[in-house]
């Protein structure tokens, strides 16, 4: 068993694998920040027992498909904000997927996670309180009847076409903001049927640590803000 080499004490298989998968990804990651991840998964574990969070049930498998999978993305939000503060959006976010990773690792940002679903949005805003997560929000709501101030960035993972994406949160879009769309395969007739006053301005290419599929991710924008 593979052991803390401060304490001697054991290191979990999920401890590794988070380890591991996050330094392919680039990402350095305090104890803070790793004991969050990690706590966050046991939460979805012991939720999943009474509510249908995800239908993900083994903890190692949760830990390349949801939990890798969202910090995937964290390298490509790094660049895009550049260590300014920013508030964001995930829409139709579950468990929390990407959200509540996002605001583990990156605490100059406000995420905003928002769904449908009573049961799943308690759980982020119980995440939150049991991980202190100060920068996370949880909001029970229809995201187009939601009211809250604009954001920068709006991002969803698998939450609806790109047309249903945009047009539904349109409304929260700060000036200058984007969208970020967390997709499988880049889906070239989901990009060709957005509205002409949008621009998918990046497709960026997402190599998953330990899993084996496409992913990536779609930058979308107003066709005002291109320059």
């Amino acid at each position: 068993m593979t052991m803390q080499p401060e304490t001697g004490a054991p290191i979990s298989a999920q401890a590794t694998t988070l380890r591991e998968g996050a330094k392919a990804l680039g990402i350095e990651l305090d104890a803070q920040q790793e004991a969050t991840l990690l706590g966050y998964v046991g939460m979805i574990g012991k939720w999943n027992r009474v509510y249908n969070l995800t239908a993900v049930r083994d903890e190692g498998e949760m830990m390349v498909l949801h939990l890798l999978d969202s910090l995937a993305v964290v390298p490509a939000l790094r660049r895009h904000f550049d260590g300014r503060t920013a508030s964001i959006m995930d829409v139709g976010s579950g468990a929390g997927l990407p959200g509540v990773v996002l605001a583990a690792v990156m605490p100059e940002l406000t995420v905003t996670c928002v769904d449908t679903v009573g049961k799943k949005a308690s759980f982020v805003r119980q995440v939150s309180a049991e991980l202190k997560l100060k920068n996370l929000r949880s909001e029970h709501a229809r995201v187009e009847q939601l009211v809250i101030p604009p954001v920068q960035l709006i991002t969803s993972r698998a939450f609806a076409s790109l047309v249903d994406f945009t047009t539904l949160t349109r409304q929260h879009l700060a000036p200058e903001g984007v969208w970020m769309a967390l997709k499988g395969k880049a889906p070239a007739d989901e990009i060709g049927a957005l509205p002409k006053d949008l621009s998918v301005f990046h497709v960026e290419q997402l190599q998953v640590p330990g899993l084996d599929a496409e992913r990536c991710l779609i930058w979308i924008r107003p066709e005002a803000h291109a320059a």
